[in-house]
C-alpha cells in the first residue's frame, strides 16, 4: 500500500544507538513511520505569527512549549545538556 502521507525514516547508525540510549533519546530516533496530515500544516502555517511565536486561533494565541514537546514524545527536560561533540 501506497501511502502519500507517510514518511520513513532510517534506522539510527549502530555507532549512536548507544548514545541516543544514555541520553533517553532512543525512543524518538526509533520512530519509523510518520504520518503526515499536509492540510493541518498548511493550517498551521497560515496562522502562525513569527513577530510573537504563536499560533493565532479565533479562541486566541497559542504556542508550543518545551514541556508539550517533553510530554508528547517522553522526554526528559532535566538534567545536563547535550552540546558539542560525544566522545566515549
Amino acid at each position: 500500500i501506497i501511502c502519500s502521507y507517510c514518511h520513513s525514516m532510517p534506522e539510527p547508525h549502530p555507532l549512536i544507538v548507544p548514545i541516543l540510549e544514555e541520553v533517553d533519546f532512543s525512543g524518538v530516533a526509533n520512530l519509523r513511520h510518520l504520518k503526515v496530515d499536509h492540510a493541518l500544516i498548511t493550517a498551521l502555517v497560515e496562522r502562525w505569527r513569527p513577530e510573537t511565536h504563536t499560533f493565532h486561533f479565533p479562541t486566541g494565541e497559542c504556542t508550543i512549549t518545551l514541556e508539550d514537546v517533553a510530554l508528547q514524545l517522553g522526554l526528559r527536560v532535566d538534567g545536563l545538556p547535550v552540546i558539542g561533540p560525544f566522545v566515549r
